[in-house]
């Protein structure tokens, strides 16, 4: 299994851009240097935080890395024009010397969909086309393409990604439906930050069950995100990160979930939070009963200082990162719910 990390660029507007961004520099630094396989952005417009945009900032990062690969997870491709999106990923992964990944989402703020004129229910038929254009292009075809965002007949793009066929795209959801059609997509269902265990086997099933409808391998990459913090204890982590979850959730307004979050049961359950024995135990048994390959944490909550995000980093590269090392499982394991999911 390999363990990745999100590097949370966004700021309190009353602070120095400039200086977080350098802290970001020094936390992917410091992740490539403890052998962490991935750092990953999100994305997000018209954010209270002084949200930096991925895409220049991705950019930025591979000239002060050199080994660990870059992504996104997500970037929020429906509000984006494809052609653009084609032409700067392949860009990045050109200045990334072939080290990008893209992971994608529709989308959950209706504020974004409505400052960029995107329909909400359209977000999902652009996310739908946006994918097989990308591998068009990545692929060096000249195509015909069409949509909401505009048209261009013999579309065809003279840079291409040094990864043949483009970077890996992955697709982030958290319901079935979205779930089902990353899997109509061909490409891995990138596991949003919640679940518990016996939810994403029921999921994984409908995921792995749509993949041999359609006749795609099972065999690829499934990767997971999740908030993360290493402590001497259970008990003594719990204690550390509840102020900052606390203060994390109360400003996500536009998600539902958050506003009814039990934060006791969202640790215990949902996150990769306690001792490093008992970190490794959990990554192992996604590992083993979930065929989960990569999980990419969230170390830095809310309000959580340099300090805090640095220490946790060296932790999970001392007590963690080592231990999982080379373990990934030959294939994925099969669900018990994959025959039972109703098409």
């Amino acid at each position: 299994m390999r363990i990745s990390c999100f590097l949370s660029a966004q700021f309190d507007p009353s602070t120095s851009a400039s200086d977080g961004i350098d802290q970001v520099l020094d936390q992917a630094a410091a992740a490539e240097a403890a052998g962490f396989h991935a750092v990953y952005l999100g994305h997000h417009f018209l954010a209270r935080s002084a949200f930096v945009q991925p895409v220049p900032l991705a950019g930025y990062l591979a000239r002060a890395t050199t080994r660990v690969r870059i992504g996104f997870g997500v970037l929020l491709a429906p509000l984006l024009n494809p052609v653009a999106l084609a032409e700067d990923l392949a860009s990045l992964d050109v200045l990334c010397r072939g080290r990008l990944t893209v992971g994608l989402g529709a989308g959950y703020r209706k504020r974004e969909t409505a400052a960029f004129g995107v329909e909400w229910t359209d977000r999902l038929r652009r996310l739908r086309e946006y994918v097989p254009i990308l591998r068009s292009l990545w692929n060096g075809e000249t195509i015909d393409i069409a949509g909401s965002w505009g048209e261009v007949p013999g579309a065809s793009l003279a840079l291409r990604p040094v990864q043949p066929g483009g970077p890996p795209l992955w697709i982030g959801a958290f319901a079935e439906p979205a779930v089902r059609r990353a899997a109509r997509l061909d490409a891995p269902w990138l596991i949003g930050p919640k679940g518990t265990d016996a939810e994403l086997a029921r999921l994984l099933g409908v995921y792995r069950g749509e993949l041999a409808d359609r006749g795609f391998t099972l065999d690829r990459e499934y990767p997971m995100s999740r908030e993360a913090f290493i402590g001497d204890s259970y008990p003594a982590a719990v204690t550390a990160v509840r102020p900052h979850l606390q203060r994390q959730y109360a400003g996500y307004r536009s998600w539902d979930d958050a506003q009814s979050l039990d934060i006791d049961r969202y640790l215990a359950q949902d996150c990769l939070v306690g001792s490093a024995d008992e970190i490794v135990d959990k990554l192992r048994r996604w590992e083993t009963e979930l065929g989960i390959t990569e999980v990419s944490l969230r170390h830095q909550f809310v309000g959580a200082s340099q300090a805090e995000a640095m220490e946790q980093l060296a932790r999970f590269g001392a007590e963690v990162v080592p231990r999982l090392a080379g373990s990934r499982p030959a294939s994925p394991p099969a669900s018990p719910a994959a025959p039972e999911v109703a098409r």
